[in-house]
Parts: C-alpha cells; structure tokens; sequence
C-alpha cells in the first residue's frame, strides 16, 4: 500500500510550524518513506505571543484560540499544497497540535489546533488528538514517536530527539521504551534570547563560556532525574522550575549556556547508563534528530558523555534531522487510517496499548 500525507508538528522550542508531505510505503509489515516536501513556517510576533499566553487564558479566549489556531494551520497547510503543487494528491493530514497544557496523572493533555477547522479549510480528512487515548488509558501520553522508529529504522537500537523537551527511547529486542529526559532547546533558546538571538547557533555561545559547577549540581539534582519511567515532562518544566534556577544565578549569558548544555549531556548519558541494565555491547548507535542536533557544541559534549558507553552517535541526513517528528506524525495519522496501534505501552505505562487519533473527514462523502 502507498499512502500520500502530510504531517505537522509544532514543538515546545516555538520554532514553527514543522510540515512535511510524505509518501509512506507497506509491504508485508515493511515500513519506507519518501521525504517529498518540507517547510518550517516560523511564528510571527503576534502568534508567539499568543502560544505563550495561552496557558493563562480563561476557558472561553483558549478554545477560541484553539479553533484560530487550527485555521492559521489549515492556511499554511493549503499554501504549503499550493507552493509544491499538491493539489489532490495528499489523501491524509495528521496534525500534533501544539502542547499546551500536559497532566498525565490527571488524564489530560491539550495540544493546540482545532482538527476539525484543519480539515474543513483544507477538505483532506484529518487526524488530530494524537495523545489522547494513551493518557485517558493511565498512560503518560509521551513520548510518541517510538511506533514510528520501530516501523522506519528497525536496525537502530537507540533514539535521541533534542527539541524543547530532550528525550531518548529504546528498541531492544522486541521491547521498546522510551521517556523525557530534560528541558532541552526550550531552556537554551531562552537563554540566548537574553541576547537578543533566536537560538545560539552552533552552541558557539555556550562554547565560549565556562561551566559553574555549584549551579550543574544544583540543576542534576532535581527531582525529577530520580523518577523511575514511564514519565514525561510538561512544558512548565523548562520554563517554571529549570530557568527561575539559572536566573538566581549572576552569571553571564556564555557561562549559563554552558553550564546548561554540560547538563544536558550528562543527563542523556545518565538515562542510557541506568536504563539499559548492562545489555549494552559497546558496539550500537543511537540516532539524533531535532534542531538540538544541529547544536555542534551539544552534540560534542552528549558525544564525550557516551565515550565510556562504546555507543556511536548517528546524524541522519538534515531533513531527517529537522523533520523526524512530522514525518512520524504522517505514519501516525496512516496507522490509526488503518486502525492499527499508534502509541505503545510499553514506552508510556499505559494499561494497554492504543489506536488514537480523532477522525475528521475533510470532505463531502
């Protein structure tokens, strides 16, 4: 079977719009793909502000955003089909939204962007809602890509998505799990913002600093490294308990970067250490995706962290890179298409796993 569909993907990091248009193949239980498109619509002023405000909003102006916000999709998506000359050629959107609010244990995540106004202004049946269903079922709804790594990369064992949120997933054997291990891009992009730049390209700030060592002890002992998984992180994590700690901090923007980065190396070498139970051979990879891995600084320290553990740090081709997560939201929107299962228990502590996904057809039957 050939299935046409485009994915979207919108990240804590606040970067854009992810979109990619994808022809995913199945053949006997063989998952490819083809990359055929891709755009990153980078968030005007005003809808930053409206993405950071929302979680402060009252019920009313929220679900009225949230509906605003599925139609600013849909108008990128039909401009998205209209810049590539797709016209009657995707068969399927699968949308993520963009997470808002994030409480597993109490069965309730949000993402952004109303489904049902994304296949009304484009006419192509959509899937929204992604999450949902693993966490009505206890789960924590994340991460969710893992089905998709499973499916495409069969041969890899181990994954790294650095977006805002960092986290890792395992494939041994037939078992797959997968958790947040720590504010990643969101905290860094904030930290550079501070200077009046997006992000600090490169890690070239970061690389100019210098480590505060009181401040790395102070960050690596937060509760929440201690946890045992399934878990997964809210935004809230980053904005609310990592940046008020390295704001108590005088420190420079180049010494908080670095010290900040140190510490997401070590975390993500510290989740493999104690998550693989001493199956490691020595001799495995793991693949690194998101704009995190474009971070060369970043990627030097989480590549000096792994140097006792023999494993190999693997960078796929840039698109992959920047676009992993809206490709697997296409394969998503497919597999609940086909009703097969589209989140994984064992990777989200859910009692069992899930077919999720709304439904919302985009045209006359």
């Amino acid at each position: 079977m050939i299935y046409r569909a485009i994915g979207l993907m919108s990240g804590s990091s606040l970067d854009g719009l992810d979109i990619v248009y994808t022809e995913i193949h199945e053949s006997r239980g063989n998952w490819t793909f083809d990359i055929l498109a891709t755009a990153c619509i980078p968030y005007s002023n005003e809808w930053l502000q409206k993405l950071n405000a929302a979680s402060t909003m009252n019920a009313y102006e929220f679900l009225v955003l949230h509906s605003e916000y599925g139609k600013y999709t849909a108008d990128k998506v039909n401009e998205f089909i209209e810049a590539n000359d797709l016209h009657h050629k995707v068969q399927l959107i699968a949308s993520h939204g963009h997470t808002i609010f994030h409480a597993p244990a109490k069965n309730m995540t949000m993402q952004l962007g109303n489904g049902a106004a994304i296949a009304a202004g484009t006419g192509i049946n959509t899937v929204s809602d992604l999450r949902n269903m693993d966490v009505a079922l206890n789960g924590q709804g994340a991460p969710i890509v893992p089905v998709g790594e499973k499916l495409f990369w069969p041969g890899i064992p181990y994954f790294l998505n650095l977006g805002g949120i960092a986290n890792i997933s395992f494939h041994v054997g037939n078992s797959v799990f997968a958790f947040d291990v720590c504010a990643a891009n969101r905290v860094l992009n904030m930290l550079a913002a501070k200077e009046g730049k997006l992000l600090d390209e490169n890690g070239s700030m970061a690389e100019s600093g210098n480590i505060n060592n009181e401040l790395l002890e102070q960050l690596n002992s937060l509760d929440y490294y201690r946890q045992p998984y399934p878990k997964s992180l809210a935004n809230e994590f980053g904005i609310e308990t990592v940046f008020p700690i390295l704001s108590s901090f005088s420190l420079s923007t180049a010494d908080a970067l670095c010290t900040y980065t140190e510490h997401i190396a070590i975390q993500i070498a510290d989740a493999l250490l104690k998550s693989n139970k001493g199956t490691m051979t020595g001799e495995e990879k793991i693949m690194i995706a998101g704009g995190g891995a474009f971070n060369t600084f970043l990627i030097k320290r989480i590549e000096a962290m792994l140097g006792p553990t023999g494993i190999k740090i693997f960078l796929p081709d840039n698109k992959i890179i920047q676009y992993k997560e809206a490709l697997i939201m296409a394969l998503t929107g497919v597999l609940r298409w086909r009703e097969e299962n589209t989140v994984l228990h064992s990777v989200t502590g859910a009692i069992r796993s899930s077919i999720g996904g709304a439904v919302w057809i985009g045209q006359e039957a």
